[in-house]
Protein backbone atom coordinates (compact mmCIF):
# COMPACT_ATOMS: atom_id res chain seq x y z
CA UNK A 1 0.00 0.00 0.00
CA UNK A 2 1.38 3.45 -1.07
CA UNK A 3 2.14 6.43 1.23
CA UNK A 4 -0.27 8.59 -0.91
CA UNK A 5 -3.08 6.20 -0.77
CA UNK A 6 -3.02 5.78 3.37
CA UNK A 7 -2.05 10.21 3.36
CA UNK A 8 -5.60 10.47 0.68
CA UNK A 9 -7.08 8.07 2.46
CA UNK A 10 -7.15 10.11 5.41
CA UNK A 11 -7.54 13.57 3.87
CA UNK A 12 -10.98 11.89 1.99
CA UNK A 13 -12.15 10.84 5.75
CA UNK A 14 -11.59 14.59 7.01
CA UNK A 15 -13.39 15.80 4.35
CA UNK A 16 -16.42 13.60 5.69
CA UNK A 17 -16.15 14.32 8.94
CA UNK A 18 -19.34 14.72 10.34
CA UNK A 19 -21.60 13.71 7.97
CA UNK A 20 -22.41 10.48 9.33
CA UNK A 21 -20.58 6.99 9.61
CA UNK A 22 -18.24 7.14 6.98
CA UNK A 23 -15.37 4.82 7.27
CA UNK A 24 -12.08 3.22 4.63
CA UNK A 25 -10.97 -0.15 4.36
CA UNK A 26 -7.95 -0.91 3.43
CA UNK A 27 -8.57 -3.37 0.27
CA UNK A 28 -5.96 -5.08 -2.08
CA UNK A 29 -3.12 -2.13 -1.68
CA UNK A 30 -5.74 0.34 -1.64
CA UNK A 31 -9.07 1.40 0.15
CA UNK A 32 -12.67 1.50 -0.21
CA UNK A 33 -15.44 4.39 1.18
CA UNK A 34 -18.30 3.08 3.21
CA UNK A 35 -20.95 5.71 4.55
CA UNK A 36 -23.74 4.03 6.71
CA UNK A 37 -22.63 0.55 5.18
CA UNK A 38 -22.43 1.53 1.52
CA UNK A 39 -19.75 1.32 -0.16
CA UNK A 40 -19.17 4.42 -2.41
CA UNK A 41 -15.76 4.90 -3.74
CA UNK A 42 -12.37 3.80 -3.59
CA UNK A 43 -8.54 4.51 -3.95
CA UNK A 44 -7.15 1.87 -6.39
CA UNK A 45 -3.98 1.61 -8.38
CA UNK A 46 -4.13 5.50 -9.73
CA UNK A 47 -3.98 6.24 -6.70
CA UNK A 48 -7.41 9.07 -7.11
CA UNK A 49 -10.64 8.91 -5.69
CA UNK A 50 -13.02 7.02 -7.74
CA UNK A 51 -16.82 7.10 -6.71
CA UNK A 52 -19.58 4.89 -8.06
CA UNK A 53 -21.94 5.69 -10.88
CA UNK A 54 -25.04 6.67 -9.90
CA UNK A 55 -27.53 9.52 -11.09
CA UNK A 56 -26.22 11.72 -7.95
CA UNK A 57 -22.58 10.90 -9.33
CA UNK A 58 -23.40 11.46 -13.14
CA UNK A 59 -24.74 14.70 -11.99
CA UNK A 60 -22.27 15.87 -9.93
CA UNK A 61 -19.82 14.84 -12.52
CA UNK A 62 -20.93 15.12 -16.10
CA UNK A 63 -17.75 16.03 -17.60
CA UNK A 64 -16.05 12.38 -16.12
CA UNK A 65 -15.37 9.87 -18.37
CA UNK A 66 -15.74 6.23 -16.48
CA UNK A 67 -12.90 4.51 -15.41
CA UNK A 68 -11.86 0.81 -14.65
CA UNK A 69 -10.32 1.06 -11.11
CA UNK A 70 -8.44 -1.93 -11.75
CA UNK A 71 -7.35 -4.79 -14.22
CA UNK A 72 -9.91 -7.41 -14.35
CA UNK A 73 -13.25 -5.26 -12.31
CA UNK A 74 -16.53 -5.32 -14.01
CA UNK A 75 -17.41 -2.31 -12.88
CA UNK A 76 -17.11 1.49 -13.89
CA UNK A 77 -16.21 4.13 -11.70
CA UNK A 78 -15.92 7.87 -12.25
CA UNK A 79 -12.87 9.99 -11.23
CA UNK A 80 -13.92 12.68 -8.60
CA UNK A 81 -12.37 16.03 -8.52
CA UNK A 82 -14.58 17.81 -6.31
CA UNK A 83 -12.14 16.19 -3.22
CA UNK A 84 -10.74 19.39 -3.01
CA UNK A 85 -13.85 21.26 -2.61
CA UNK A 86 -15.15 20.13 0.65
CA UNK A 87 -18.60 21.05 0.40
CA UNK A 88 -19.72 20.04 -3.01
CA UNK A 89 -17.76 16.51 -1.80
CA UNK A 90 -19.74 16.24 0.96
CA UNK A 91 -22.79 16.78 -1.09
CA UNK A 92 -21.68 14.65 -3.50
CA UNK A 93 -21.67 11.42 -0.86
CA UNK A 94 -24.57 12.50 0.67
CA UNK A 95 -26.83 12.83 -2.58
CA UNK A 96 -25.33 8.86 -3.82
CA UNK A 97 -26.35 7.62 -0.29
CA UNK A 98 -29.83 6.60 -1.07
CA UNK A 99 -28.38 5.22 -4.67
CA UNK A 100 -26.19 2.92 -3.10
CA UNK A 101 -27.35 -0.79 -2.71
CA UNK A 102 -27.98 -1.27 1.09
CA UNK A 103 -25.50 -3.21 2.79
CA UNK A 104 -25.73 -7.29 2.26
CA UNK A 105 -27.02 -9.56 5.34
CA UNK A 106 -24.21 -11.39 7.32
CA UNK A 107 -24.42 -14.73 7.49
CA UNK A 108 -25.51 -15.34 11.03
CA UNK A 109 -22.56 -18.48 11.81
CA UNK A 110 -24.49 -21.23 13.46
CA UNK A 111 -22.71 -24.13 15.30
CA UNK A 112 -22.94 -26.91 13.62
CA UNK A 113 -23.41 -30.69 15.83
CA UNK A 114 -21.50 -33.52 15.40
Amino acid sequence: MSQRNKELAAYVLDQLDGIGAVRALPMMGGYLFYIEGRVFGGLYDSEELLVKITPASRRALPDEKPVVPYEGSKQTMLPCPLLEDREAFRQLVLDMLPELPAPKPKKSKEKKEL
